[in-house]
């Protein structure tokens, strides 16, 4: 019986315009609601911005934010895992020296933080997944400790940046979500341990667990569910390790599929 569902966002839950079938998803949560299933967002988009895009929706569901690093649920963070201030600004210096020309999202429990000198398409591009967002000149001048680290590269050169980061690796969790984005986590701290934990709480086992995702850094996400789906449109590591394949995101195949599995389920 499936009380938990979890699902990416971009490029899963989400459709190609960074939006969902809102009308289509109050008749899903009605769904969940009637067979008593949780629901979770589990995404690296700031947990801000997951209740900005779910508005009233957000009330009842958990949000596994900030690339799983942090756990909210009714307004309030009931799991945070950080980064050290020091470790923190010596893989933003080491990111600096990799490539001056991506763009640093330095991410505290205050809010993300990007540098004034990027151009302002790259601020917008990064405002679609941040609500707290600031500038400062510097980003060296940061003291307090990091909810994440994340590159966004319009070039699409993550996989080599990410290879000046192997000197961290034990240090931290590094992974490259795509060619554009690579996330920093404290050591350890990826989609399949957060999501461990929010089982835990939940008194909920993975064979009780469905979950949605098409990226690099889903593949633990889905390890942690017996009902795991990638999407069409995923990568084929991702779709390699998933039981299921469904739809696409641009389909509402996320909303479609927890239909059709929680209608048989009495």
């Amino acid at each position: 019986m499936i009380k938990l569902i979890i699902t990416d966002l971009d490029g899963t839950f989400l459709n190609s315009q960074g939006d969902y079938d809102r009308e289509l998803f109050a008749n899903v949560r009605l769904l969940m609601a009637e067979k008593k299933v949780q629901f979770a967002a589990c995404t690296g988009k700031q947990c801000e911005r997951v209740e900005e895009l779910f508005g009233e929706f957000s009330r009842d569901m958990w949000i596994v934010g900030d690339s799983a690093t942090r756990i909210k649920h009714k307004g309030e963070y009931v799991f945070q895992s950080l980064i050290c201030n020091e470790l923190g600004r010596r893989i933003i210096h080491r990111l600096q020296e990799l490539n001056p020309h991506h763009v640093i999202i330095a991410c505290t429990p205050e809010g993300a933080v990007i540098s004034t000198h990027i151009p302002s398409r790259l601020k917008d591009k990064i405002r679609g997944s941040y609500t707290h967002l600031t500038q400062v000149d510097c980003l060296d001048t940061l003291r307090s400790d990091f909810v994440k680290i994340t590159v966004y590269d319009e070039e699409g050169n993550c996989p080599q940046t990410r290879l000046g980061l192997v000197p961290f690796e034990r240090e931290a969790y590094i992974v490259v979500s795509e060619a554009s984005w690579i996330d920093i986590a404290d050591y350890g701290v990826h989609k399949g341990t957060t999501v461990q934990k929010l089982q835990q709480m939940l008194q909920v086992g993975p064979h009780e667990t469905m979950a949605f995702g098409d990226g690099y850094n889903d593949i633990e996400l889905l390890a942690e569910a017996e009902y795991s789906f990638a999407m069409r449109n995923a990568f084929e590591e991702t779709k390699a390790v998933a039981n299921y394949i469904t739809g696409t995101n641009d389909e509402s195949a996320v909303q479609k599929t927890i239909c059709r599995l929680l209608s048989l389920q009495s």
